[in-house]
This record gives C-alpha cells, structure tokens and sequence, in this order.
C-alpha cells in the first residue's frame, strides 16, 4: 500500500476454497472453458457427455466460476441456494442450474477435500514466507514506477494461488489472475512474471 495522501494499491493473495472447487469440478466434469487455464494436478479423467448436455453444463458452470472468482462483480438475479456436500463453497441460483447441480453431487467430499488440501498447502508456505509476500508486489511496483517514471495509479488485484499442471498466470475476472503456486514459490521467476500484470494495472 502507497503512503498516505499518495496512489494506493491493494493486492489480495489466497488459494480460495470456491475457486479451487469451482477448478475441480470444470475437470472431472470434462469443461474445457477457459480453454487457455490448464488443469488441476492429481485429478482424475473426465466423463464424457454428449455435446447438447456438455454445451449447458459449460454455460452453468461459467455462471458458477464467475460467481467464485468474483463474487460482488457478479451479483445474482435470483437468490442463491447452497448445494448438498459442498459445505458452503458453493451457492447456485436457484433457477437456471438444475443440469450442473444434479451433475456435481457426487463429488462435493472429494473436491472439499481437495480443495481444502490445496488451501492447506499455501496457507503453510505463506506463513513459512511471512512478509515476503507484500515484497513481491512492492518490489514489482518499484520497478514499474522506476520504468515509467511516475507513481503507480492506484489499483486493486486478487491473486489465486493455484496447483495447476502448467506454471504461469493468467487473467481470471477483471481483477483477478491464477497463478501456479510452483511459479508463485520461485521468486525470480515470480518476479518477471508479475511484471506484466503491474505494467497493465499501474
């Protein structure tokens, strides 16, 4: 966060229970959207459906990612209706989503428990890293300042911290990206990536 009375910037970083939950079931599902997002490491193949059923399965669950990832951005129309197994990281509108909640109840004890695993995972290595996380970002908006010669705007970022097969980072809502937790682990390589990001939003 800048000083006082200055630009100020917010970075959020987690490995959100929803977020990785929404990941587990997009796979065993067999939903390829969004297509650039690699996989979960460690989870089983996906069934296969016919095309007309995967078609409206995607489209419920884009309405689900989007409602994980971010939440306030995407209020609901119609309440929102907690499903059986998943404990409460995943609310469904009541209309319009009946294909994906028959779809995902078999698997709300095992995508918990992977998520929470996960969730697990990076809660132990942040507070391992205590502190260095904010210097990540402070030391890739330094930077940017220092190329461009001015202070940063002002801005907002959330950072999923994510065991994906694939490392990198990639735009998941408006403000927020994914980021592999290896490439989030290795600061050198952290560093060079997030510098793009900063350069977009600062």
């Amino acid at each position: 966060m800048a000083a006082s009375g200055g630009p100020e910037w917010v970075v959020r970083e987690d490995a959100g229970l929803p977020v990785i939950v929404a990941l587990f079931l997009r796979q065993v599902l067999g939903i390829r959207a969004p297509e650039e997002l690699p996989h979960l490491r460690g989870l089983p193949p996906a069934s296969m459906r016919d095309s007309a059923e995967q078609d409206e399965l995607e489209r419920q669950w884009l309405g689900l990612w989007d409602i994980s990832v971010e939440p306030q951005a995407h209020p609901s129309a119609v309440p929102l209706d907690l499903v059986d197994g998943f404990e409460t990281l995943v609310a469904l509108p009541v209309e319009g989503y009946d294909e994906l909640k028959a779809a995902i109840l078999p698997f709300g004890a095992e995508a918990v428990a992977y998520a929470r695993d996960a969730h697990k995972r990076y809660t132990a290595h942040a507070a391992v890293g205590s502190g260095t996380s904010y210097r990540a970002y402070a030391s890739a908006i330094a930077q940017h300042e220092r190329a461009v010669g001015r202070r940063a705007h002002s801005f907002e970022l959330n950072v999923q911290v994510l065991p994906l097969t694939q490392r990198g980072v990639w735009w998941i809502g408006a403000l927020t990206i994914a980021v592999t937790d290896g490439l989030r682990g290795d600061v050198v390589a952290f560093d060079a990536a997030i510098g793009p990001v900063i350069a977009e939003l600062a």
